[in-house]
Order: structure tokens, then C-alpha cells, then sequence
């Protein structure tokens, strides 16, 4: 190309110094146009054939230390396949997503939360995977259960990014003050220990340190921390594609809580922040459910953790992160699908777990050597590792998020004190029914 360049303007050169009149001029700058034109529509032409697929994708990774981590990892794979290129975009907010879905402007992969794979199916907006993951010769080294959460139907919608489950973080100096020798194994001794645990100092009847945090609000977050209790209890809220909120264990479970708020020993969170975690780290509160994502185990406070107590059964929830391939084009999906078996491997599970705290999804990862030194040096995380075994998902159906909605609103309810657990309970039950025979 350079030399042809070269000769051009040897050409021009000669041309100038051949004809001196204005329109000759002009005819010569037309034909070396033509000429540069054909020049570049050759190496066009050289460049369709090895033509490369640019993907997008969204996320909603935080806190920003952990898209920093995702980022540096979309960079590796970008580094090793020349013929594909990922591009990851912060996109936060369902609304936008959905509108998104709906105007077939979707990007070309999607990492969300699995709980609207219902929706996007409904939707015709996603790709099942369920061929290719059978097709890939390492899939036995995916943790089986962090699939569980992602069929529907008996198709796979989507792949885990990380897994991780909820515990109960506590402070050993207000377990060791109370008098407290061990952590409770039991619902019963939860009970026991937050009771202890509450203490009014000043005797105006206001205690100043509460047993344990409650989430309150309707939303997801206050769904996602009673699942473990639900799940302990033996209890459900689907059965067979259908809303069952009125079960025994689902019962007990809401009712456990409600004893909590009438014994005192609990407090609830601001309106819709259950996530945070002030009191704990001021030592308002002794105990405080959530996951390996926390920022306690940043703080300077002391803490340690235990599993969730036991009811019928051990039991915690899954908290996983998802990646989805969106509907696009067949040449698109399949890029996109070489990045999803990156996404599940050993090198990328491992590097994203010891830069996130997140539980990695791949088994030759977690006994990888470098992982076990990660784990051996934050002993808190072994918890959360050894709950992977009996954690369980929460539910994928179309109608989850009015499933959820009615459900956050029964336990709200009910630590308020504006209704019974059973009541509660049994009116979204009733609501639910009507918006599902009428769907």
C-alpha cells in the first residue's frame, strides 16, 4: 500500500511538472481521487474478510472497586481473541433495560440478577444455553447448584458470574459481654442470644443495643434476607408455577421474625435500607444478616459470622450474579457465548473472586491453590463456602416480581405490627391469586 502511495505521488509529481494549465490541473486531482478511492476500497476489501464482532455489554456491578475488577478481566479476554471485542457498559436501573428489550435495542450480553429470566423469556429476549453448555468440555466443573437458579422450564437462561449466600455476622465483644460462649446453631437459640443481646443502659425502657437487624421495606432486599428462614423451615412460595405463600414453613418462618419485633431483642432498618450497616459497626446492634459482599469485613470493627441457624433443615439462599446473551443476530450470539465460557472458567473465577470476595462458581477454582491461601487468610469467608451446599435459589417464574412485591409487603406488615404473620401471609396469597388467574 505504501509503495503504491509512493508511485502516486512520483506520478503527481511528474504530472505537475508535465502540464502547467489550470483544467489540466483539475482533470489531475479528479483522476488521483479516483485513484485513493480504489486504493481504500481495496483495503476495505482486505479487512471484510477478517472482520471484527464488537459486543456490548451491560452491567450493574458495585461497589466500583468490583467493576474495576470485571473490567480488567473484559481487557484479558479482549487481549486474547483478536476477531472478538467486548465492550462493558455501567447500565443500572430495570426500567431502562426493559425499555431497552422492548425497542430491540438490547445490548449483545447482560449481566442483571436471575430473577428476571421469567420475564425476558415472556419476552423472547434471551437465548436458551443449555446446548452450548452441554457442548463445553469443562462444564463439570461449574458447581451444580449455582445452576439451579438459572433454569426454568428445563432450559438454562443464563450462566453464573459468581455465587455467594447469606450468614449472620455478630460482635464478639457484645457476644462476650452478654456472657454469650458460642454462636447460636438453632432458631431457638437465636431467639435466646438476641434477647440477651438487647440491653437498655440508661433504664428509659429504649434499648441503646438491639440482638439483631431486621430489613424493612417490601422491596427485594427484604425478600432475599428472609429466604434463608423460609428455606430453613422447610417452606416455599411456588408450587408447580403457582403462588403458595399460605404453606406451614412459610408460616413459620415470618412468624419467627414477628417474635423477634414482639420480644424486643430485634430492630428494624430504616425504609428500605436493610443492606446497610451503621448500627452494627457502632455497636447499636450485635448481630446482622447479609453476605460476603459487606463492608464489615473492611471495617476496623471486630466481627465474626456463623450460618444461618437451623429450623427443619440448614439452609441459606443463593445470591448469584448472571450473565445472559440477548436475541441479536446467530454470528453475535455465538461471539457472545465464547465470552460467557471465559466468564465460567478457572482463570477467570479465580482472579474475580480474590479481587471481589465473591464465591467462585468453578470448582477446580476454589481448590486451586491460590484460592485456598485466600480463604485460609480470611477465615469469615469459609462460612459462606461451606453454605454453598445447602444453599437454594429463589424462585425464576414470569411473575416473580409480583410474587416478590406481594411477599415484601406481607413481611413489612407483619413487623409492624399491622397484621399477623398467618394474616399477612394470607392476603397476598388472595392477591396473588387474583393476578394470576386473571394472567
Amino acid at each position: 500500500m505504501n509503495n503504491i502511495l509512493l508511485s502516486l505521488l512520483q506520478v503527481k509529481n511528474y504530472l505537475r511538472q508535465l502540464f502547467h494549465s489550470a483544467w489540466r490541473l483539475t482533470l489531475l486531482g479528479i483522476v488521483l481521487s479516483f485513484c485513493i478511492i480504489f486504493l481504500f476500497s481495496c483495503q476495505e476489501a482486505t479487512h471484510k474478510g477478517n472482520e471484527v464482532i464488537h459486543l456490548t455489554l451491560w452491567q450493574s456491578i458495585n461497589p466500583p472497586v468490583n467493576r474495576d475488577v470485571f473490567e480488567k478481566l473484559v481487557e484479558k479476554f479482549n487481549h486474547k481473541h483478536s476477531d472478538i471485542q467486548v465492550e462493558s457498559v455501567y447500565a443500572e436501573g430495570l426500567p431502562k433495560i426493559l425499555t431497552a428489550v422492548v425497542g430491540n435495542a438490547s445490548p449483545d450480553i447482560l449481566s442483571f440478577y436471575p430473577q428476571l429470566t421469567g420475564q425476558f423469556v415472556e419476552l423472547g429476549a434471551i437465548v436458551p444455553l443449555e446446548k452450548w453448555f452441554d457442548q463445553l468440555p469443562f462444564k463439570s466443573e461449574v458447581i451444580p447448584n449455582t445452576l439451579e437458579e438459572l433454569k426454568l422450564d428445563d432450559h438454562l437462561w443464563s450462566i453464573p458470574l459468581y455465587t455467594s449466600n447469606m450468614a449472620i455476622f455478630y460482635r464478639p465483644t457484645l457476644f462476650e459481654a452478654a456472657g454469650i460462649k458460642s454462636p447460636p446453631k438453632t432458631w431457638e437459640e437465636l431467639r435466646e442470644v438476641a434477647k440477651k443481646l438487647t440491653i437498655d443502659k440508661n433504664g428509659d425502657k429504649q434499648p441503646e443495643q438491639h440482638g439483631i437487624m431486621l430489613p424493612l421495606g417490601k422491596g427485594e432486599w427484604t425478600v432475599f434476607s428472609w429466604f434463608p428462614f423460609l428455606l430453613s423451615a422447610g417452606g416455599e412460595v411456588v408450587t408447580n408455577g403457582y403462588p403458595n405463600l399460605t404453606n406451614t414453613g412459610a408460616i413459620t418462618a415470618l412468624k419467627f421474625w414477628e417474635d423477634l419485633i414482639k420480644d424486643g431483642s430485634a430492630i428494624l432498618s430504616a425504609p428500605e435500607r436493610g443492606y446497610e450497616e451503621d448500627n452494627f459497626l457502632a455497636g447499636r446492634v450485635a448481630m446482622q444478616i447479609t453476605g460476603p459482599w459487606t463492608y464489615i469485613t473492611k471495617s476496623k470493627v471486630d466481627y465474626k459470622l456463623f450460618p444461618i441457624p437451623t429450623n427443619v433443615e440448614k439452609a441459606t439462599v443463593i445470591g448469584n450474579g448472571n450473565l445472559y446473551v440477548m436475541k441479536t443476530k446467530p454470528e453475535r450470539e455465538k461471539a457472545a457465548m465464547k465470552f460467557l465460557e471465559f466468564v465460567i472458567s478457572e482463570e477467570f473465577q479465580t482472579e474475580w473472586a480474590l479481587g471481589t470476595g465473591f464465591l467462585p462458581v468453578n470448582v477446580k477454582s476454589t481448590q486451586s491453590q491460590e484460592y485456598q491461601e485466600y480463604l485460609n487468610s480470611k477465615p469469615w469467608l469459609k462460612v459462606f463456602a461451606e453454605q454453598t451446599s445447602v444453599a437454594r435459589a429463589r424462585p425464576i417464574i414470569a411473575g416473580y416480581n409480583r410474587l416478590s412485591d406481594s411477599l415484601g409487603r406481607a413481611i413489612e406488615s407483619t413487623l409492624l405490627g399491622k397484621s399477623s404473620a398467618e394474616q399477612a401471609l394470607k392476603e397476598a396469597q388472595e392477591r396473588l391469586e387474583i393476578i394470576w388467574n386473571s394472567n
